[in-house]
């Protein structure tokens, strides 16, 4: 099964196959484009476009993420700290998304 750190691997290969910035001075666009393709994704998603179409967009948006990351921390593990986030938000409790928002309008 691949994992992050190969995805990241593989993003790199296409910087460098097709030329596009690879520089510690491209992170900050690495992660407006990120950003623009978040929206690009909500807005295909709104407009009932086909799921393929949505889903692309959200690749676009990891494409972009994973580029900026190895850039930012090329030794980063980011299967580790994915894993070590995943268990760090396992362990807060209940208070977000809609559950939160009905029990905190009932008063107390």
């Amino acid at each position: 099964m691949p994992t992050l750190e190969d995805a990241k691997r593989k993003v790199g290969e296409l910087v460098v196959a097709k030329g596009f910035g690879n520089t510690e001075s491209e992170i900050p666009n690495k992660l407006l484009f990120a950003f623009i393709e978040l929206g690009e994704a909500g807005d295909s998603w709104k407009k009932g476009r086909p799921e393929a179409e949505t889903v692309e967009e959200l690749i676009d948006v990891i494409f972009y993420v994973l580029d900026a990351s190895r850039l930012i921390a090329p030794n980063a593990n980011l299967d580790e700290a994915f894993e070590s986030k995943w268990a760090k938000n396992m362990g807060r409790p209940h208070r977000y998304g809609e559950g939160f928002r009905d029990k905190k309008s009932a008063g107390p």
